[in-house]
């Protein structure tokens, strides 16, 4: 890399910083950046100037956005009453891949983890207890099946962190339920097989989790 031009260099450095990017891919990948249209160069430079400045937290669910409310929102066709709760965006993403969900989210944007210092009211669980109340005082006003809140979907991944912040959230809207006599239907994703899975395969909690989740066929 020495023999690199000196603002190249420093291209292909700050690329191997990033997740996955080990120096000969930071290499291929700032030969391509300078093989770019100039124009491309500028509208990519630009957009990574202002990305801080323009990109903020939707004030509903915490995704990210441009505006105050993110397109999810103040999309009158999807179901307002049933909403998932993911850990981060990325996870959001997976879960709008393929149209497969047409509710609304509220992400975390973390877990908690003792281990590495995080507790419940370092991520954005008051924020979704809050909005969950007053959606539940809006029940019992007159709304359309759309925004009526109906179900509470815990999207957070399996594991140890994971699951504790699914029973930490569980639990707390279930004081909440007690306490407004709420019907609200509280939901985990599924676990099981893969498809395409084989059963030799798969380690004893799948193949728990996939019993324990089994349904009529």
């Amino acid at each position: 890399m020495n023999s690199l031009p000196n603002n190249l260099k420093k291209i292909a450095l700050f690329l191997e910083r990033l997740p996955g990017i080990g120096e000969k891919t930071a290499n291929r990948l700032a030969f391509y950046l300078l093989r770019l249209p100039e124009r491309d160069l500028k509208d990519v430079a630009s957009n990574l100037a202002s990305i801080k400045s323009k990109t903020k937290l939707c004030k509903v669910c915490l995704n990210l956005t441009e505006d105050e409310i993110c397109n999810i929102d103040t999309d009158s066709t999807r179901d307002h009453g049933v909403i998932i709760v993911v850990e981060e965006v990325l996870d959001l993403l997976s879960l709008e891949t393929g149209n497969i969900y047409k509710g609304i989210y509220h992400v975390l944007h973390g877990k908690i983890d003792p281990l590495n210092h995080i507790g419940p009211e370092d991520i954005y669980i008051d924020k979704l207890m809050e909005r969950i109340k007053n959606s539940l005082k809006n029940n019992g006003t007159k709304q359309s099946k759309n925004t009526k809140l109906k179900e509470i979907i815990l999207a957070l991944n399996p594991d140890l962190e994971g699951e504790a912040t699914a029973m930490y959230i569980r639990d707390r809207l279930n004081e909440i339920k007690k306490r407004t006599g709420s019907s609200l239907r509280i939901t985990r994703l599924a676990y099981g097989l893969p498809i395409g899975a084989s059963l030799e395969y798969a380690d004893y909690m799948t193949l728990r989790k996939a019993i324990e989740g089994r349904n009529n066929y």
